[in-house]
């Protein structure tokens, strides 16, 4: 039988199996033990400073947690039936048990209202992370699906009707592009939440002089809470997971649907493989795709949970109401499909088999090639307006001759339009289809090849703002490309006094490219000690740390970036145009007057003009 409940001494009278049977969160909390047994051993440490307990004392908890921690790993089945109100009272009753009265000393100054809060924010950070590398995983399923079928046309679709002609690799990476923006999401998301309320106690704080910034570094937190009532009662984190998870689960339903619809009878596009797809009862003929329906039909359990959240929040008073028990469970359930979603939608992926010469047909069909029969006629001088209706005739022309417009004879055409003159014909080929679509995010080959390329790269690198555990790869990179000629050196006390300026990118976790942006006092920013290991095999980290500073270059509106460079056209690829020295006086006077290359300098001066 499990103990007391932990505020029984307030009562007369227990409570009731209905009350209990109803307020117990253990069943489904108890998925929170390594969270909490977490926050414990950092509390015990919090309590030791103060001098609630001993040195001693902490140690003996702390290690009691420990041992109750590896026991809980091998027999985890115990805790969910333990019979305890929930995680925080099962944590403490088997402490008590190990360490006597000592383990009734560590609840000192701490609330199961700040407890939970960490716990819950510790579980979803965990979760968070093992949600990217799912969605990671997808994407490299895609881009690989891409890479595979880069030459596959495929019938494009509006309103379920034919309308041009794709790549299949355009339609596998705009998905790539779907998840990516989940992967922002998710990332900004963890980010925003990664505060530490433990410390806050029930409502108002602790009584205790804990340094609760020090807590917060020690589990992991960027900081700790900065407002007691806010940190107990508020759960718009949970609210902005769900809500990340309701868009990533959507952009999966309709990859799933997508599938499920090019995988038909009707189409036959694709096969899905056995291992993802299930048979009838009654018909042996049929082969399902169970695992794609189901993860459209979850879509709408994820979506549920933050509705539920919603509603469980919008009119709850400050601080703590036991409302808020509400935010588990649907949470819990929520994670754990749209990681599983993720996950079976990239074995689906993996097993697909393209019929490729059933997309050609399909492709040549529903008069696809309509629109640029149109941008012909305007290529004539046709007004767009006027060739549109041209061409509407000339459909109804070849559905009544039961021909592709591509079978029609020219003569036939000249009945619609004398316009038309034999050169028609190389327009309305498939190939002139894709090939004509060059404008950036179209499906020429040449372009839908560039953005393969990219996300291939974008996938094996990671470039993120720098940090001080950056500092020696950095002074490594800088002091290369110095010695080298190419960079100007810097000394390592500036870079680390530099380090928001910098930005690094990361191969398999290790620091391989750098560089920095520079702001003046002008406004005026610059673009320098930008330089990649020159061991490393991986392409396009240079682009991909131009493009983060740029980035951040507008976020905090400046108008103008510059670079002095030796290398023109890689910046030329990346949107800078050459200037003037002249115009750039806040240049000059810091570090050109200073370079004992200035009168022989070689490098040119390149801007990005930031609207």
């Amino acid at each position: 039988m499990a103990s007391a409940q932990l505020w029984g001494g307030r009562f007369a009278d227990g409570p009731s199996e209905a009350f209990q049977a109803f307020n117990d969160s253990l069943p489904f909390d108890h998925v929170l033990a390594e969270q909490d047994i977490q926050g414990s051993v950092a509390w015990a440490d919090g309590l030791r400073q103060v001098g609630v307990i001993t040195a001693q004392e902490c140690q003996q908890l702390q290690q009691a947690l420990t041992e109750l921690w590896q026991e809980l790993q091998q027999h985890p089945q115990q805790i969910a039936v333990a019979g305890d109100e929930d995680i925080h009272s099962f944590i403490e009753r088997k402490l008590v048990e190990r360490v006597g009265d000592l383990g009734k000393k560590l609840h000192t100054g701490r609330s199961r209202n700040d407890q939970v809060a960490t716990d819950l924010r510790l579980w979803s950070r965990q979760q968070g992370q093992a949600v990217l590398k799912a969605l990671t995983t997808l994407q490299g399923a895609l881009t690989e699906f891409a890479a595979r079928e880069i030459d596959t046309v495929l019938p494009g679709y509006t309103h379920l009707q034919r309308a041009q002609t794709v790549l299949f690799a355009h339609w596998a990476l705009a998905y790539v592009e779907m998840l990516q923006r989940d992967h922002e999401r998710l990332v900004d998301a963890l980010e925003r939440m990664n505060q530490s309320p433990l410390g806050c106690g029930a409502l108002a704080g602790t009584a205790y002089p804990i340094d609760r910034e020090q807590l917060a570094q020690q589990l992991g937190f960027h900081s700790a809470c900065r407002n007691s009532l806010d940190a107990v009662s508020d759960r718009d984190f949970v609210l902005e997971l769900l809500s990340t998870a309701s868009l990533s689960m959507l952009h999966l339903s309709r990859l799933a649907e997508d599938l499920i619809f090019y995988n038909s009878g009707e189409a036959g596009f694709i096969e899905l493989a056995d291992d993802v797809t299930s048979g009838s009862s009654l018909m042996p003929q049929k082969k399902n795709p169970d695992a794609l329906e189901l993860v459209r039909g979850k879509s709408g359990r994820v979506t549920g949970a933050l509705m539920a959240m919603t509603v469980t929040l919008k009119s709850l008073p400050l601080a703590y109401n036991k409302d808020l028990q509400e935010d588990k469970e649907g949470l819990f359930d929520a994670l754990k499909h749209w990681r599983a979603a993720l996950n079976i939608s990239s074995q689906c992926l993996q097993g697909i088999r393209v019929n490729r010469e059933r997309c050609r047909q399909a492709a040549q069909q529903g008069y696809a090639n309509a629109t640029e029969l149109a941008d012909y006629l305007v290529s004539k001088g046709v007004p767009f307006r006027q060739a549109h209706h041209q061409v509407g005739e000339l459909v109804q022309l070849a559905i009544k001759q039961g021909k592709p417009l591509e079978q029609l004879s020219l003569s036939q055409m000249q009945q619609v339009t004398e316009t038309i003159e034999e050169d028609v014909y190389p327009w309305l080929s498939l190939q002139s289809l894709l090939e004509k679509r060059q404008a950036l995010g179209g499906t020429s080959p040449e372009r839908v090849k560039e953005a393969l390329k990219k996300h291939q790269q974008q996938q094996k690198i990671r470039v993120r703002d720098a940090n001080l555990s950056d500092i020696d790869a950095i002074v490594g990179l800088v002091g290369h490309w110095a010695g080298a000629g190419e960079n100007l050196p810097r000394a390592k006390d500036d870079i680390i006094h530099s380090i928001n300026e910098f930005a690094v990118s990361e191969i398999d976790g290790n620091v391989m490219g750098c560089a920095s942006l520079y702001i003046y006092t002008t406004g005026l920013a610059e673009i320098r000690s930008l330089g990649v290991n020159p061991q490393s095999k991986v392409k396009g980290q240079g682009r991909l740390l131009v493009e983060k500073l740029l980035r951040k270059a507008r976020d905090l509106h400046l108008k103008r970036v510059i670079v002095l460079t030796r290398v023109p056209d890689f910046f030329e690829q990346q949107g800078f145009y050459h200037c003037s020295k002249d115009s750039l006086p806040e240049k000059v006077m810091k570090d050109c007057e200073l370079c004992p290359r200035k009168a022989n300098c070689d490098e040119l001066a390149m801007e990005f003009r930031l609207l």
